[in-house]
């Protein structure tokens, strides 16, 4: 098995919308905003190779929204999907599985693109399985007036309608899928949207773990500091300190889709609860 970091593309978001409750004056030092209280946001895919299968993890933004629509999330530097793959030595047309944390729209976006003449949407893998979780199926297909804005249809029925969905398989009421078909554990959470998934990947003797929306950037790590994005965030709560506490003891590496500076990290104990000790780039580790 071999991992590889894919860059999607950066962008913006409201600093305090990241942060919740917690005073700009705290999080402003590790995640600087700009004078439009926007702060640096990172849509970091992971493409594992393993045997005859690739499969990514998330596939960012895309390019099929319009300008007024991407004008709000202010998308900066030269990192895209398909120059991050290139890079690598990789096509798109490879990849044999779509994996998706969930399915807001910065999570799946790179999944759909227009057709040829832009009459309609395909899946921009067209050799790949799409693999999510049945009720997040149905939360994100049927969404609450909160969520619907980061839930758009054009991301997410294509997959569907091109016969290419699958269901991670999993028995009801467990949080934690032991040896899923895609050769990782996941760990099912609730707190920012219903059955977001959390691969848990072994590689090289460490646990690799993909933290999506529970662990936003290393700037999340201490236990209050909980997007306002939650839909439930006294169980993102309960959700981080029991993650927390399992990351120290078993020395997990915590990969880090949204953190624009820091793609991996790491963490210790303190009085004061579970705390960052250092971050590094994932190559440099592995």
């Amino acid at each position: 098995m071999k991992l590889y970091p894919v860059e999607t593309g950066n962008f913006k978001l409201d600093g305090g919308a990241m942060f919740g409750v917690v005073p700009k004056a705290l999080w402003s030092r590790t995640n600087p905003a700009d004078p439009n209280n926007l702060i640096d946001i990172a849509a970091r895919s992971l493409l594992i190779e393993n045997g005859d299968r690739l499969i990514l993890i998330d596939t960012g933004l895309g390019e099929k929204q319009s300008d007024k629509f991407f004008g709000h999330y202010h998308r900066w530097g030269n990192h895209s999907l398909d120059g991050s793959l290139e890079a690598l030595g990789f096509h798109r047309d490879e990849i044999t599985d779509v994996f998706l944390t969930h399915l807001h729209f910065d999570h799946c976006g790179g999944s759909i693109q227009w057709n040829k003449d832009r009459t309609g949407y395909e899946p921009a893998f067209k050799n790949a399985v799409f693999w999510t979780d049945e009720a997040h199926w149905k939360w994100a297909t049927e969404p609450n007036a909160r969520e619907k804005a980061s839930f758009l249809k054009e991301n997410i029925l294509p997959m569907q309608e091109a016969g290419q969905l699958q269901f991670v398989p999993r028995e009801a009421g467990s949080a934690f899928l032991k040896t899923a078909p895609l050769g990782f554990d996941i760990l099912f959470v609730d707190g920012h949207t219903e059955k977001q998934m959390i691969p848990h990947i072994p590689y090289k003797g460490k646990t690799v773990v993909f933290m999506a929306d529970l662990i936003p950037t290393a700037g999340h790590i201490p236990l209050p500091y909980i997007m306002g994005y939650d839909t439930r965030p006294l169980i993102t709560l309960e959700e981080k300190a029991v993650f927390l506490q399992q990351a120290i003891d078993n020395d997990y590496v915590l990969f880090m889709e949204h953190d624009a500076h820091n793609e991996c990290c790491v963490l210790k104990p303190t009085e004061k609860g579970a705390r960052l000790e250092e971050t590094f780039r994932f190559t440099s580790l592995f």
